[in-house]
């Protein structure tokens, strides 16, 4: 029997779900529990399409969804193949169809079967401009722009950068050349890079709790850290003052994971710190596009007359996280240092989505996407807020809610954070720990879980809150 025949979904338009929602969670249970058979090849998009009748786009973005979770991968000029699962939990005797049918059931039932993720790092699907990034990729693959093919310049794509020189400034008051900008795969990359620019011997400055991927790449590259406990106005100058670092990574427009925007006030001292200590700051402005109560706050890096601030950004948040395209950008003291010494470090970000990028962004696109989705995640906050107020109502504290794509949750429950998020579970929510932002857990005061939205719309958003409420009260 042609696989196609078995992948019959009840595809529902009435259904608060999108389409394509509706086919990747059908043909990722049908591939957990053995009834679309591992190494199996899967209809093309055209053929699905057809057969479902639905569009091309609705199954491309089903197949891309379980091409990212892993449960399916592309084989070049071969098509889509089922990968073969090997953890346990998906060991099924595929002989036995009957068992096959019988776990399938039984695993359906189980309430801890995830139907509301409230994942931090994804982001709205549904709205993504799919034809027009299709289109400027298919740009590229023409003989005129056969020079892409080639490995290009160390720092990124020249005009990529002015692009992203000419938004800074318009956007977050960043003063810089495009000469000033590497571009680089990803936070932890670039990181990594400073740290072999700075020094490896340099003491690092890190918030607590904070970003901890930054915390593991600086231990890995043996630099020593500083944890640094939070105020109300983020970073404390006295525990910063009394560290001995050198170098401080800072997330002032939105603290990760607490929230907290970084006054000011606070911002002069801290950039008078470093310009007393002859030292770097290292801004990570990762979600900076996404505030929704007033005007964005001046970016470090536009303040700093001495050049001791690193900026930092990304694509991530406010485009697609797996482009993998992020940037800095150095001050001149270290832009010297990093052309004497460190363009034998070839560009880690594809030339051909560097070059998507920039024309997506030349044509005006980007703006456009960026002004959709910023509504639509201030709206989808808004719903969260209202969500939590009138169902868990004095029952919990929000934490950090004026600005990005996450909050935090105090439940008033006594239960621990492994309870909380355990009980979650079983209602068939998965929230996320705070505790892993701590190079100290045992300083945690209160407890708290993790609730990214961008990925849920708002009715998802809704019930998840209520099955909240169900679990911890």
């Amino acid at each position: 029997m042609s696989i196609i025949l078995e992948i019959t979904p009840a595809l529902d338009s009435c259904r608060k779900e999108p389409l394509y929602i509706q086919l990747y969670e059908y043909m990722r249970n049908e591939i957990k529990c053995g009834k679309i058979l591992p190494l199996s090849k899967l209809p093309s998009q055209r053929k699905l399409a057809e057969y479902l009748k639905i569009s091309r786009n609705t199954v491309d973005a089903a197949y891309q969804q379980l091409i990212a979770e892993g449960y399916i991968q592309a084989e070049a000029r071969k098509g889509l193949f089922v990968v073969e699962l090997k953890n346990e939990q998906f060991l099924i005797n595929h002989k036995d169809e009957h068992a096959i049918v019988e776990s399938c059931n039984m695993h359906n039932k189980q309430p801890s079967t995830i139907r509301f993720d409230f994942k931090h790092g994804d982001i709205d699907l549904k709205h993504f401009p799919y034809e027009v990034w299709r289109k400027i990729t298919m740009q590229m693959l023409y003989s005129d722009q056969s020079h892409l093919l080639l490995i290009g310049e160390p720092q990124g794509e020249a005009t990529l950068r002015q692009f992203i020189a000419e938004y800074l400034y318009q956007s977050r008051g960043v003063q810089c050349s495009a000469e000033q900008i590497i571009i680089g795969a990803g936070t932890q990359f670039l990181v990594s890079l400073l740290c072999c620019m700075i020094g490896r011997q340099t003491s690092y400055a890190i918030e607590e709790p904070g970003f901890h991927r930054i915390r593991f790449v600086l231990k890995d590259y043996g630099a020593e850290i500083k944890p640094i406990p939070l105020d109300d106005k983020g970073i404390s100058m006295t525990e910063l003052r009394k560290s001995g670092a050198k170098v401080a990574y800072v997330t002032p427009s939105h603290q990760f994971p607490l929230g907290t925007v970084m006054p000011i006030s606070r911002r002069m001292e801290l950039i008078e710190w470093a310009r007393q200590e002859n030292g770097f700051i290292i801004e990570d402005d990762y979600d900076g596009e996404f505030r929704y109560q007033g005007k964005p706050i001046p970016s470090l890096q536009g303040l700093d007359s001495h050049g001791n601030v690193i900026y930092m950004g990304t694509f991530s948040k406010s485009l697609i996280p797996s482009i993998r395209l992020g940037y800095i950008v150095l001050p001149p003291v270290l832009l010297a240092k990093y052309k004497e010494k460190f363009t034998v470090y070839k560009q880690t970000v594809s030339r051909l989505h560097q070059h998507t990028l920039k024309l997506f962004i030349e044509n005006g696109h980007w703006e456009r996407h960026l002004n959709r989705v910023r509504n639509i995640y201030k709206k989808r906050c808004a719903v969260l807020l209202t969500a939590i107020k009138n169902i868990m109502g004095e029952q919990v504290r929000v934490i950090g809610a004026e600005t990005g794509l996450h909050v935090l949750l105090e439940p008033n429950s006594k239960m621990s954070e492994k309870e909380l998020i355990e009980s979650a579970m079983k209602e068939g929510v998965k929230v996320y720990p705070v505790s892993i932002y701590y190079e100290n857990p045992a300083s945690i005061k209160h407890t708290m879980v993790l609730l990214g939205f961008a990925g849920l719309d708002e009715n998802q958003i809704y019930e998840g809150i209520t099955l909240l409420r169900r679990a911890w009260f």
